[in-house]
Formats: C-alpha cells, sequence, structure tokens
C-alpha cells in the first residue's frame, strides 16, 4: 500500500479506523455543499475521508457486448499527414498487401481442394463399402447419417451427390431413398468452415464470433433436417414435386456445366494430385474388380478401341446372338465388342510414379494440406487486420451490415442471401465461400446477423451449380441426376422458409451463439462439439441402424425425448422460472459434473498441462509466465492506494475467486480518497 502523504498531524487511524465515527461525520455533513468541505479541508490541511469504501472498491466499467463488431482503429499516420514519398510509397503497399491476399487466397482454396483429395484418398474406399448395403439404405435414419459421414469423409458434397446418382441410374437404389443422403450430404459440407473456425482460437472475441460464424450454417441443416425428414418420410413431397417438374420437360444432355474457379485451381492443384473419381462410383454399385484399384490416377491421357473379335465361351447360351455362334471341335466360338484400353501420356503430379498406398499418400496430404491451410488463413486474418482499418472498415462495415430505412429494412438480408449464392455459383462450392467469410465474421467485418442470410444463399447457389452439372449429365443419368438436384434444391428453400422470414423463427442465430459463448470460455468444447456432431453422433445412429428398426427406435426415441425435455426446461428457467417446481428451478440437485462445464475443464486442461510437463516443456513455460503475471499484479497492485484495509483484503480474494475480472481495465476504478 503506497505511504500516506505527510501533513501537519497525520492521524492515520482517523481514516482507517473506526466506521462508525466515519457514518457519523458524513451524516452530520448532509446537506453542505461538497465543494466547500474540500476547499477548507484542504486549507485545513486535512484529508476527507470517502463516503464510501464499497463504492470505490466495487465500482466496475459495464461489460461490453461480446457480439458487438469492433471499431477497427487507424494508428496509422493520417493521409493528409504524408508527403508526396509517403504517399507514394502507401500506395505501394497497398498494392502489395492486395497481391499478397489473393495470392494467400488462391492457395487457400487450392488446400481446400487438396484436402477433399487427401479424405478421399483415405476414407473413399470406406465410403464406397458403406454405400453398398441396400437394406440400410432403405431406413431414411440411416440414409442420413451415411451421407454425413460420407460427406465428412471425402470432404465435397458433390462428391457424395455423383456416386447417389450412379447407384440411382443403376437401379441399387431410388430415387426416395436417396433424399435423406442428400440431406446428410447437405449437413456434412458444413464441417470445412467449422475446422476453418478452428484457426482463429488464439484470440478468445475472434474466436467466438468466427465459431459461431462457422457453425450457423451446421444448425441450419440439422434444424432443417429434424424438420423436414419427417415430413418427407411421411408425405414424399420432395420426391412428387421433384417428379412432376421433371416428367413435364422434355430433357437431353447438354455441354458440360462451366467450372469458373476450377479453371483457375487447376492447373496448379494437378500438380499435386490427381484422382480418379469413378474407382468409388464402381465399389458403390458393387464392382469388385475396383476394389484393387488405386484413387490415383496415373494415366491422364489414354484411348479407348472397341473392336469385334471372335472369342470362345463355354456353351452356345453363352453367345451374343444365335447368328454369331458356332462350333469348331469341341470349343463354340462367339463374335463380341472387345474393349481395349491404350495408355498414352503419364500424369505430371507428384505421386504419378510413387508406389505408395493410397492411405500414406492420403495421411501426407492431410497433412501439407492442413498446414498450408492453416498457415494461409492466419496470414489472410493478420492481412486483413492491417488492411481494413479506419475509414476502410468502416466502409465496408457499412455496405455489408446496414439495412435498408422502414418499411424495406426486411429486404436487406434477401439481397444479402442473393449475394451469398451469386458468390458461391462464382466459385462453385459453398464450402470455399462460407469458409472465406468465416474469418471476416472472427475480425468483426461481418456479423453474425448478416452472415446468416450469406449462409443460406450459399446453399442455394450450391444447388444451382449441381442442377447446371446435372443438365450436363449422358442421356442415361439425366433424369434422375437433375431429379436429385432439384430434391437439394427444393430443401433448402423449404429450410430458409422455416428458418429465415420471421425474426422470432431464426433460432440458429441464437443457437450459435450460446455455442460461440461456450466454446469462448472452453475453447476444447469446439472439438468435442466437432467430434460429436460429424462422427461420433452418426457413428452411433449408424450401428443402431444396422441393428434394425427396433433397436434404433428403442435407443433413440427416449434419448430424443429427455433432450427436448432438458431444453424445455431450460428455457422456462430463464423465462418463467416460478411455473416449474422448486427442484427444477435450477440444476443444483445434480451433480455438478452433471450441469456445468468447469469440472470437465480442470480435468481437461490437468490432462494437458501433464502432457505438456512431459512432452514439450509447455507446463514450465506456463508457469514462468504466470508467474510473471503475478509480479506484475503484485506491483500494481501496490500503486494503489485504499482507505480501508478490509476492502484490500476483499478485493485479493475477489481476485482470487474469479481470475477473468483482471482482464478488465482498472483505469476507471484505480479511484482513491486523494
Amino acid at each position: 500500500m503506497a505511504p500516506w502523504p505527510e501533513v501537519e498531524k497525520p492521524e492515520t487511524n482517523n481514516y482507517i479506523g473506526d466506521s462508525s465515527k466515519q457514518n457519523q461525520n458524513m451524516a452530520g455533513k448532509e446537506g453542505e455543499n461538497h465543494k466547500g468541505n474540500v476547499a477548507s479541508l484542504g486549507n485545513k490541511g486535512e484529508i476527507q475521508p470517502a463516503f464510501s469504501t464499497v463504492a470505490l472498491i466495487d465500482e466496475t466499467r459495464p461489460e461490453d457486448d461480446p457480439w458487438a463488431l469492433p471499431e477497427l482503429q487507424d494508428t496509422g499516420v493520417k493521409w493528409s499527414e504524408l508527403d508526396r514519398k509517403g504517399k507514394i510509397i502507401r500506395v505501394l503497399y497497398g498494392i502489395g498487401k492486395f497481391i499478397m491476399l489473393l495470392g494467400l487466397l488462391y492457395m487457400f482454396v487450392c488446400s481446400l481442394d487438396v484436402l477433399s483429395s487427401a479424405f478421399q484418398l483415405v476414407g473413399g474406399k470406406a465410403a464406397g463399402d458403406i454405400f453398398k448395403d441396400d437394406s440400410v439404405l432403405s431406413n431414411p435414419v440411416a440414409g442420413l447419417v451415411i451421407g454425413v459421414l460420407v460427406t465428412v469423409m471425402v470432404q465435397s458434397s458433390s462428391t457424395s451427390s455423383s456416386i447417389v446418382v450412379s447407384m440411382v441410374s443403376s437401379t441399387l437404389l431410388t430415387v426416395r431413398a436417396a433424399i435423406p443422403i442428400i440431406m446428410g450430404a447437405n449437413i456434412g459440407t458444413s464441417v470445412t468452415n467449422t475446422i476453418v473456425a478452428l484457426m482463429q482460437a488464439g484470440d478468445r472475441n475472434e474466436f467466438r464470433r468466427a465459431f459461431a460464424g462457422a457453425t450457423i450454417h451446421d444448425f441450419f441443416n440439422w434444424l432443417a433436417v429434424f424438420a423436414l425428414l419427417p415430413i418427407e418420410v411421411i408425405s414424399g413431397y420432395l420426391y412428387h414435386l421433384t417428379n412432376v417438374i421433371v416428367e413435364s420437360f422434355h430433357l437431353e444432355s447438354g455441354e458440360d456445366a462451366p467450372e469458373l474457379l476450377k479453371v483457375i485451381t487447376d492447373p496448379f492443384t494437378k500438380l499435386i494430385i490427381e484422382l480418379d473419381k469413378s474407382v468409388i462410383n464402381a465399389i458403390a454399385t458393387n464392382d469388385e474388380s475396383a476394389k484393387n484399384k488405386s484413387l490415383v490416377k496415373i494415366w491422364c491421357v489414354t484411348e479407348t478401341n472397341v473392336t469385334l473379335q471372335n472369342v470362345t465361351v463355354p456353351s452356345s447360351e453363352n453367345c451374343t446372338s444365335p447368328d454369331f455362334c458356332w462350333t469348331d471341335g469341341n470349343q463354340t466360338w462367339t463374335l463380341q465388342n472387345i474393349t481395349e484400353t491404350k495408355y498414352i501420356s503419364k500424369c505430371q503430379h507428384l505421386f504419378a510414379n510413387s508406389d505408395l498406398p493410397d492411405l500414406a499418400i492420403g495421411l501426407i496430404l492431410l497433412a501439407l494440406s492442413l498446414l498450408v491451410l492453416c498457415s494461409c488463413l492466419v496470414m489472410i486474418v493478420k492481412l486483413l487486420n492491417s488492411v481494413l482499418k479506419g475509414q476502410v472498415a468502416s466502409v465496408i462495415k457499412k455496405t455489408i451490415n446496414t439495412d435498408f430505412p422502414f418499411p424495406f429494412t426486411w429486404l436487406a438480408g434477401y439481397l444479402a442471401m442473393l449475394a451469398g449464392a451469386g458468390m458461391t455459383f462464382v466459385v462453385q462450392s459453398s464450402s470455399v465461400f462460407t469458409s472465406a467469410i468465416t474469418p471476416l465474421v472472427g475480425i468483426g467485418v461481418i456479423s453474425i446477423e448478416r452472415s446468416y442470410p450469406l449462409t443460406l444463399g450459399a446453399n442455394i447457389g450450391t444447388t444451382t451449380t449441381a442442377i447446371l452439372a446435372a443438365l450436363a449429365s449422358p442421356g442415361s443419368t439425366l433424369k434422375y441426376s437433375l431429379q436429385i438436384a432439384l430434391c437439394h434444391f427444393f430443401f433448402n428453400v423449404s429450410g430458409i422458409i422455416l428458418f429465415y422470414p420471421i425474426p422470432y423463427t431464426r433460432l440458429p442465430i441464437r443457437m450459435c451463439k450460446t455455442l460461440g459463448n461456450i466454446t469462448a470460455q472452453y475453447r476444447w468444447f469446439a472439438i468435442f462439439y466437432l467430434l460429436v456432431c460429424f462422427f461420433l453422433l452418426p457413428l452411433f445412429v449408424f450401428g443402431l441402424s444396422l441393428a434394425g428398426w427396433a433397436v434404433l427406435l428403442g435407443v433413440c426415441l427416449p434419448l430424443f425425448a429427455l433432450f427436448i425435455a432438458v431444453v424445455v426446461i431450460n428455457v422456462m428457467q430463464k423465462r418463467r422460472p416460478h411455473s416449474l417446481p422448486e427442484k427444477l428451478q435450477n440444476w443444483d440437485f445434480l451433480p455438478l459434473w452433471m450441469h456445468s462445464l468447469e469440472p470437465w475443464d480442470k480435468i481437461i486442461m490437468s490432462s494437458l498441462a501433464f502432457c505438456g510437463k512431459h512432452c514439450c516443456g509447455f507446463c514450465k513455460c506456463c508457469k514462468v509466465n504466470a508467474e510473471q503475471e503475478g509480479a506484475k499484479d503484485k506491483q500494481l497492485k501496490t500503486m494503489e492506494v485504499y482507505e480501508n484495509t478490509m476492502a484490500m483484503a476483499d478485493e485479493e480474494r475477489g481476485g482470487r475467486r474469479a481470475p477473468a475480472v483482471a482482464c478488465v481495465d482498472k483505469t476507471g476504478t484505480n479511484n482513491t480518497a486523494l
């Protein structure tokens, strides 16, 4: 504690001693002018005690809204203060940053493409094997989780959709049974931007916004499935609607759909890896010979010739036609078309001459693509933080997040939806677009409320791309591929109708903010959420579906009812607690680990500290940093002056009890009687 200043008759006990005397002095001075008292006491050389020690110690600044968009302040020299040379240098720096940003975005998109190829190499054949079980696919719940798992494994909803189309065209699967798989693919494709959001875990508020902006896509897809899958199973409205549309047109196969982004990225990604995706389709359609084939494409230029040749067959029943069947001694001959493939030119990618198995190549590419993805994302965020400052940031924020004046306020969201659909159509991938806006949400350029319609627009944009791709399909698969693409389109439109037009129904915004607050406090929960929603839960339901409908309903229905009851009780505890029984007004009657993440957080952080101590000395570094911070806090406390020693003790106890308060700026609370 700082020493008291020298006065004529220092009597420190008068100020830190008997609190009842202080109260009597304060009561006797009611109604007097405060400034006059200060002046008179100053003349006498006395120090006036504080009216309330509690007010001085406990007074805190109001907590800022963590979801408010931060002001990106421009800390550089103003443009008007620069000379000619400084202005030229700043313009050149701006051009250089813009070129660097384009380069990083290019590498970011290419790394996403390579990441998708890596996942296909690791799990592509397993994905094809999953599709082989026709009895399981006839179960709509199993089809849903299979769509999620396969899309997560191959990191591409277009790949899983193409597998479904090939199965439908080969009569292994009906269109109605394929609709739940398409719904699952819609969920699985949102895992990419959720992984991207993990890269912004360094800053708590940025991570809060980025993870919420990424998972808003997840929540919309899950809610749409929970609402629309039962309706589709009961009524089949998506199947009947799309069947009427397809049957009403006389469709012919057209030219290939434009792939605008692939034209730019393929020259680079094809130098790293090229895949033969027909192998996955062949495995899914029960082609046993495809199991031994590699997904890595070796020959890029081939020539296929079909010739009519004489071949021997076991008997005349195996002849192609009675007219082309004859015997020569003990042998039966017939004419058959023989397909011969001539290999002309090998591919030029890195693994064209490699003898490594698909799994090893996939793991290598997975590690490299994640490294490049993380590095590009970190540099993009740093670069955006340096570029989006001052007037530039305010202009972009106002352009993206502004609303039209009343009564056209509602129109801004639909325009954002249209913009999201257009941008997704250009880049040909909803994963690329949503992954690109996730860092912008994290640094505060785009609000959560505006990212929601942009994400919904991305869902629409990727379905229009699928429709164009379906129109370019060959005649044998044209009808089925177009009908499945239209099912995907109307599913997303139905979800938007349910969860966007009325503000009260925009549940994904509230849900993603709740999850963002949790993951900002317990960052390990983000990985837990990712594993449960995209891996463990689908695997659990898939395992139950293998046991049959009775087991699936017997296990899932009670769990689902319990989940709904917990959600309803939580809502009532916040809004109408008095309507609940006294015991249910809070969860304190349960053990702490059942209604709080704090015990789990202690276990996980202790495990990480133990691992760091024995693996890389991380715990020792943290201990040094903690000691330095403790010494700094102690030094700051010695500079503060309190007129009551008990207040100092209370403040220290409060600091130990709630260390998060130490993050609050103390410049406004360091008040003293001096």
